[in-house]
C-alpha cells in the first residue's frame, strides 16, 4: 500500500505542470541593438518587436516586426520562449517614433501584412495594432490585409526582400 501510495505521489508531481508567468515587456533604450543586425533600433523608424528567451536576462529586440516574425518560424532556434511582444501601432506617437513602452503581446495583436510600407530596415512591414479598427484604417490608407500571428505567410517574412519596390513611410 505505502508503493501504490508513493507511485501515486510521484506521478502526481510528474502531472503537476508548473507554468512561468510571462516576464513583462523591457522599455526600448536607445542604445537597444537589433538582433539580426545589430544595428541601433533607435535610428529606424517603423515598429519593433522583442522576444523573451528561457534563461535569457535581456529580451531579444528586433528593429522590424517582420525579422521578429522571421525568427518565430525559424526551427534553428535553441531556447524556449517565454513572451513575445510588438509595439502597438495604433498608439504610437508616429512612424519614426513608434513608442518606447507602448508594447502588446503578440498573440492578442492585429497584423496588417502586405501593405506598401516600409519597416525600419527598408523592408515591407507588418504592422501590429491592438485595437482591430486602428488595423483597419492603417489597411484603408496602405493597402494590405488583417491577420493574427499565427495566420501570417511565411512568404511575408521569409522570402526575398525587393528593396527597390517604391514603399511609403508613414508619418
Amino acid at each position: 500500500m505505502k508503493r501504490l501510495a508513493l507511485i501515486a505521489l510521484i506521478a502526481l508531481a510528474a502531472c503537476k505542470e508548473e507554468f512561468a508567468e510571462a516576464p513583462d515587456p523591457i522599455d526600448l533604450t536607445p542604445d537597444a541593438l537589433s538582433f539580426f543586425c545589430q544595428m541601433n533600433i533607435a535610428e529606424h523608424g517603423g515598429p519593433k518587436g522583442q522576444i523573451h528567451l528561457e534563461g535569457y536576462p535581456a529580451p531579444l529586440f528586433f528593429a522590424q516586426v517582420r525579422d521578429m516574425v522571421a525568427y518565430l518560424k525559424s526551427p534553428e532556434r535553441d531556447a524556449d520562449i517565454t513572451a513575445v511582444y510588438v509595439s502597438d501601432m495604433g498608439v504610437a506617437p508616429s512612424w519614426r517614433q513608434p513608442g518606447i513602452s507602448n508594447w502588446i503581446a503578440a498573440d492578442g495583436a492585429t497584423f496588417v501584412v502586405g501593405a506598401d510600407v516600409a519597416g525600419g530596415m527598408g523592408a515591407r512591414e507588418v504592422v501590429p495594432f491592438s485595437d482591430p479598427a486602428d488595423a483597419q484604417a492603417f489597411v484603408d490608407t496602405y493597402g494590405g490585409t488583417t491577420m493574427r500571428l499565427p495566420d501570417i505567410p511565411d512568404t511575408e517574412v521569409l522570402g526575398p526582400i525587393d528593396l527597390d519596390l517604391m514603399l511609403e513611410t508613414p508619418v
